[in-house]
């Protein structure tokens, strides 16, 4: 289905049509000069709208990429995290065991 051409876009392009007529031209003539105008306007507004759709999916697929980026990111140090708390525990943890050893060396 076609999209109506709207009022304002009408009123301009019968504005330009009557700008550009030349002498003797009869009112038919300026008015399907008008509609020329009218759909080339309309064709105009269509091929923006189809540019800025298309520029709003690559932008959308830009953001969707530095999302699973982050995601990823904070993954990786989620998972860094997990190994430096470990390796905060493994000093006292061979400290602990040494005295123990040592405590059931003395006792014997």
């Amino acid at each position: 289905m076609a999209n109506p051409i709207s009022e304002q876009t009408k009123k301009d392009a019968l504005k330009i049509a009557k700008g550009i007529q030349k002498p003797g031209q009869i009112k038919e003539q300026t008015k399907l000069i008008s509609q020329g105008i009218e759909k080339g306007i309309a064709e105009y507004k269509k091929q923006q709208k189809s540019k800025a759709r298309e520029a709003d999916k690559v932008r959308k697929q830009a953001l969707k990429a530095q999302q699973k980026r982050d995601a990823e990111h904070t993954a990786e140090t989620l998972k860094d995290k997990e190994g430096s708390r470990f390796m905060a525990y493994l000093p006292w943890s061979l400290l602990l065991l040494s005295w123990i050893g040592f405590i059931t060396f003395q006792s014997n």
